[in-house]
């Protein structure tokens, strides 16, 4: 990968975002890292960067707004750089049957999951198209490959990243811009960790690797398909879920 690349990663300041930032840095790209409510935990993740001799910067936005994602764009681009990587992986759950459901858990999910790839793809896309080179990758889920019980509004924006970054590839291949999608399986976070015990059990039994997934390991998918050895690798999702979902 090119040294000096920027890259902007959506919901970076725990979990999975938190691992591609700090991988991205370690491969020389300036990172944003953006936060909608922890700039304490995102100033953590770049003061980890920066020890490790790296660049980044911390940027608080609402990215599930057209606006919020606009505003992260612009502000990233004056204090960064042109975007040249985007991260689309800012989520949510809101997990219910789908008969109690209320429309504010849809809503939000939909919304924070799925409305904020189209808004800051969109925010960033001329650039890259004048520049001639991006790398657009959402983080997806198994679940937007297979379904999950009770998280029909999780599994719909999962499943709609696919169709919308497929599209996506198709319209701007020739640009020199690749835009791909990682599907993690059950990775160890906080979002997970909160999971009981028998359903983490349950998960653990449908993985063929016998183990749990780190956000280190979805970070390394990242790192290849936005680097320059990926550039003919497009519209495709990587599964990263130890087997639970091969064909």
């Amino acid at each position: 990968m090119s040294a000096g690349r920027v890259a902007l990663v959506t919901g970076a300041s725990r979990g999975i975002g938190r691992g591609i930032a700090i991988a991205l840095a370690g491969k020389g790209c300036k990172v944003a890292v953006n936060y909608q409510k922890s700039a304490s935990a995102a100033e953590d993740v770049c003061g980890i960067i920066r020890s490790n001799g790296g660049t980044a910067a911390a940027f608080g936005a609402d990215v599930s707004s057209a606006e919020g994602a606009a505003s992260l764009v612009e502000s990233v681009t004056r204090e960064i750089g042109a975007i040249e990587i985007l991260v689309n992986n800012a989520g949510i759950t809101r997990d219910n049957l789908l008969m109690r459901m209320k429309g504010s858990e849809w809503d939000d999910v939909l919304r924070t999951n799925l409305s904020s790839v189209y808004y800051c793809t969109q925010a960033v896309i001329r650039g890259m198209i004048k520049a001639k080179f991006g790398r657009i990758i959402a983080v997806s889920s198994v679940s937007g490959l297979v379904g999950n019980a009770g998280q029909a509004n999780y599994s719909a924006a999962k499943a709609g990243i696919l169709g919308m970054i497929k599209s996506v590839a198709r319209e701007v291949a020739s640009r020199g811009i690749t835009a791909n999608v990682i599907a993690p399986g059950y990775i160890e976070t906080d979002m997970t960790g909160i999971l009981p015990e028998d359903a983490k059990r349950a998960a653990l039994s449908q993985i063929p690797a016998g183990r749990y997934g780190s956000p280190d390991d979805v970070a390394s998918a990242a790192v290849f398909l936005a680097s320059d050895e990926a550039a003919y690798i497009t519209g495709q999702v990587l599964a990263v879920d130890g087997g639970m979902t091969m064909m």
